[in-house]
Order: structure tokens, then sequence, then C-alpha cells
């Protein structure tokens, strides 16, 4: 029988999982067939125990579920329990198995697809929730010089940046939106769901340095909200997450599979089909 995965969200139907995971699955000669599930809102569990029953596989977890999802699980990998939240689950005999593969997407995006270095640069992270917490620890084993979090609830940004690794606190600062005044980046990332709903974070003008890069987690089939007002706000480079959605989506594919596929074609792919206006990228 066909093995099955799916990707869970709400809303879900915008998402490109299935079509990078169905060419991951030819490239590889895997037998599989992945789909999008959409949970209610305080279905998750409910919705996550109906795909067992019927016989999934594993599952990639977006927004609003990722730390539900770490919740549901009887074992956690590392990078999960750093994150505490989960976008990766796998349905084993003995239980749910959650990982999270964000920050290593993330950052390979960053790295290697853009070309962008981490080390010894000054990073803001916009948000605090699933999606900033998979990508925290990632961010600062890159050694920035520093990492702010910034949301709008600063009490959320401070129990985030408690999680980073023992050593490296230092390196991690928290403040509200109104405390970014003056404040100058060489990478602002997106790490809120504002842009499925049109907006933007309410951040303050003069953020972007020279040579800087916005980069907003979410993705569309055209340039989103963040990247729209990042690009008239000053910074040189925009991006979307397209790139770490595909990175993020060979993490798990591994995970599952016991294969990695290669993610250069199907990130070509994508931008040829999907993104005809293209964003610029950083200079290799």
């Amino acid at each position: 029988m066909t093995d099955r995965y799916a990707v869970i969200g709400n809303p879900v139907a915008h998402s490109k999982s299935p079509q990078i995971h169905a060419a991951f699955a030819a490239a590889t000669g895997q037998d599989l067939d992945y789909g999008r599930v959409l949970s209610p809102l305080d279905g998750f569990a409910a919705t996550v125990a109906s795909m067992a029953a019927e016989g999934y596989r594993g599952a990639n977890v977006t927004v609003p579920f990722k730390e539900d999802a770490l919740r549901l699980a009887a074992t956690l990998s590392p990078r999960a329990r750093a994150a505490g939240a989960s976008n990766c689950l796998r349905f084993d005999p003995d239980g749910l198995f959650a990982d999270n593969t964000d920050g290593v997407g993330l950052v390979a995006d960053l790295t290697r697809n853009l070309g962008f270095a981490l080390k010894g640069r000054k990073l803001l992270l916009v948000g605090a929730g699933g999606a900033a917490r998979g990508v925290l620890q990632p961010l600062l084993d890159e050694a920035p010089a520093e990492l702010v979090i910034a949301n709008r609830t600063v009490d959320k940004a401070r129990a985030l940046a408690a999680l980073a690794r023992k050593g490296r606190g230092q390196l991690v600062a928290v403040c509200g939106f109104a405390g970014l005044n003056g404040e100058r980046f060489d990478l602002v990332i997106n790490a809120t769901s504002a842009s499925l709903a049109g907006e933007v974070p309410p951040l303050p003008a003069g953020l972007f340095a020279p040579e800087s890069l916005a980069y907003d987690m979410m993705y569309g089939d055209s340039a989103t909200p963040f990247m729209r007002w990042a690009g008239g706000a000053g910074a040189e480079y925009v991006s979307d997450g397209l790139g770490m959605l595909v990175e993020q989506a060979a993490e798990a594919f591994l995970l599952w599979r016991g294969v990695r596929p290669e993610t250069a074609p199907v990130l070509q792919a994508l931008r040829s089909k999907a993104l005809p206006g293209k964003p610029a990228q950083p200079k290799q």
C-alpha cells in the first residue's frame, strides 16, 4: 500500500508541501501520497488521532499547531525539545515522534541558497510563537553577534529567550516593537503569520543596516506584505520562506523515508512556476 503523509494546518489550502513531497518522491523512487489536512482550531488532537487511525505514516505541522504537536508526542527529538515546538510528526507503533526541521531549513536557505552568512551579524527575530521557537537555537548556532526577539507581548519573547542554550543567553535580547526604535539589523526575520492575513507587524522605520536582508518565513505566489514593506523601508534584499519550506521538507523526508532528496531542482521549479516576480536575492 502507498504510504500516506500530509501537512496539517489552519489555513492549509495555500501550502506547497504536497508539490514538494511529490517531487521528492519522484526523484528518489519513494511510493507515497502527500496531501493537506485542515484541522479545526480547537480540534488538532482529534485530527491527529483520526489520521493515525487511518494509517498515516507522518505529517508536517504548520500554523497554528506547532506547540500543540509537541504536547501530543510520546517521544521528542533534541531539536523539538530545544524548540518547545514541532513541525514534523512521525506515526510510530509506540506513539508520535516529534521533530523540528524549521531551524535547519531556515539556516540552509539563508546560508546556502541565499549566500547570507550569519556569523557576526546582528539579527532580529519578529514574533515569539511556534515558528520562532523552531528557529531560535539553529540561528544561535551560527554565532551571530546578537539576536533580538521582538514581540507584541514582551513576556512571550522573554519566555522564548529563556529557551536559548546556556552560555548563549548574553546574545539574546528581547523587546516590544516600540523598543526597536533606533536599532539597525543585518537580518530581519518575520516569524509571525501576519502575511497570511495580508498584514505587517507594526515595526518602526530605520531597522535595516546597509546590505541587509528582510526574510519572511511565509510565502505566496507574489511578494508578501512584509517583503513589500521591507523593500520600501530600506532593506537591500528581500526573500520569502519558500526556500526554507523546501529545505525543512527535505529534512522531514529524510526522517520519514531514510533518504535525503536534492532540494535545488525543486526550489528552482517552484520559483519559475509560482513566483514569476521573484524577490531579489543576496549576491553570492
